[in-house]
């Protein structure tokens, strides 16, 4: 059995600071193989090599794995923002005081291997599901074996019951709940929906793989009483799958009288006002809506599979709930055009009692149907390594002019956020009043009810 240095590499707090929840997974599943773990993380840490490098001092692992978690920042206001280089310089560090096996991973690897592994230098690299392939590396390493530098992921795809539960560390979650206020979980993985620019398929697989509502709970449980953990985010690509397994697992933390509240991510279609209700009585406070774009025409640029008009029935569904909710919409994308955005524009109108944040262009990584269009589009060579953030605007509308259409009409509105940068300016305010959590859920009012305290 042998040392296992666990780094997560993330640094960024946009939109809020994230626990590493694959790095807690891999590590519960090196622990139970039998081998000798230690987490760091570099955020929790104040992004302190001089910490990093006494922890690997004092530790002396055999293997060091990276996680990473993002390529760049995705927003073509700060394409400066980009993280790889960091990564490339603390393999590089490590390499010369640690004779340890260097072994990166995690979903900003994940969604360009080949490309990300050549360029920064590590000896090994895996792509994908981490819980099988990270043991089984090591254990082979440790045998003697020949293997190549890549490894693809968990071939099959993990079944829901081998979906490794996380091991916390208790100074990450006091960190995490003090900064973001909440821990992340899965109940599922894999997405089937196709929309261009998304890597999750490609991540996680097309289809759901649903774990047992039991065992989620039971991990929220272990959560609450092990870790004082009160408040939660679904990490899941949607947590409102048409199947309904979304339900049962409300259901059952109904059931379990948990007393945790928490967010997800949702699709802003096929879930209605008694759905909603009953997610809010399992704690749902606040839903992250992917609407993606504001008119039929860029929705179907984006081939998202609904209308704006069935967005805002589910938006007036978490009104009528009082439930926050907010918007990500993505300006610039196909089939934008200076009508598109007018229409987009007042669309957006409509959403009353929500928080709406607007993104200019989007960003195109490598595989995705996107790309493919940016390259058909002439916005880029079919060679370019996209190592780099490069962002897809639409031939069909000027990128000034629209972003200027843009801060134009949200301009005054407390619930309007463009660009990206002003979010986290409100952000950073409210959280030095002592907000905690996703914070734009406090940018929204519902009225007093009659006879409510």
């Amino acid at each position: 059995m042998s040392r296992v240095f666990l780094l997560s590499t993330n640094t960024t707090v946009d939109p809020y600071p994230v626990y590493p929840l694959g790095m807690g997974i891999v590590a519960g599943a090196l622990q139970s193989a039998g081998h000798e773990v230690c987490q760091f993380d570099l955020l929790v840490a104040g992004e302190s090599e001089a910490a990093l490098f006494e922890a690997v001092d004092r530790f002396k692992p055999e293997f060091i794995c990276l996680s990473m978690r993002n390529i760049d920042a995705v927003d073509s206001f700060n394409p400066d923002l980009w993280y790889l280089g960091g990564v490339k310089h603390l393999i590089s560090e490590l390499r010369q005081r640690t004779g340890a096996t260097l072994v990166v991973g995690g979903s900003a690897f994940s969604v360009m291997p080949e490309k990300i592994l050549d360029y920064v230098q590590a000896d090994y690299g895996i792509s994908g599901e981490g819980e099988r392939s990270v043991p089984d590396l090591i254990g082979r390493l440790e045998r003697g074996e020949s293997i190549p530098s890549l490894i693809h992921g968990s071939a099959p795809p993990l079944a829901p019951e081998e979906m490794g539960s996380p091991l916390l560390e208790q100074e990450f979650v006091d960190f995490y709940t003090k900064a973001s206020g909440m821990v992340n979980l899965q109940t599922k993985r894999g997405c089937p929906y196709g929309c261009v620019y998304c890597t999750y398929p490609a991540l996680e697989g097309d289809a759901f793989r649903f774990r047992d509502p039991k065992a989620v709970v039971a991990d929220l449980q272990r959560l609450k009483k092990d870790h004082q953990v009160d408040r939660i985010f679904f990490t899941d690509s949607i947590f409102n799958d048409p199947t309904g397994h979304y339900l049962e697992v409300a259901e059952e933390m109904i059931r379990a009288e948990l007393g945790m509240s928490w967010c997800a991510f949702f699709r802003p279609a096929g879930t209605d006002r008694s759905d909603l209700a009953l997610l809010k009585r399992a704690g749902l406070y606040a839903m992250e809506l992917g609407t993606d774009a504001a008119s039929d025409a860029t929705l179907e640029g984006l081939d998202k599979g609904f209308t704006f008009a069935e967005a805002l029935e589910v938006h007036d569904a978490a009104v009528a709930e009082e439930i926050p909710a907010a918007h990500f919409i993505m300006f610039g994308g196909p089939e934008e055009t200076p009508e598109t955005l007018e229409e987009g524009l007042k669309n957006i109108r409509q959403i009353d009692k929500g928080v709406v944040f607007g993104f200019s262009g989007i960003r195109i990584l490598p595989g995705t149907p996107l790309h493919q269009r940016a390259i058909d589009d002439g916005i880029l060579p079919a060679d370019d390594s996209l190592l780099e953030p490069t962002y897809y605007f639409s031939p069909g509308i000027d990128r000034d002019w629209m972003n200027q259409r843009i801060e134009e009409s949200f301009h005054g509105a407390r619930d309007r956020i463009f660009p990206p940068c002003k979010g986290q300016e409100k952000m950073k305010v409210m959280h030095n009043f002592g907000f905690k959590g996703i914070l734009w859920d406090q940018l929204i009012r519902f009225p007093r009810k009659r006879g409510r305290a």
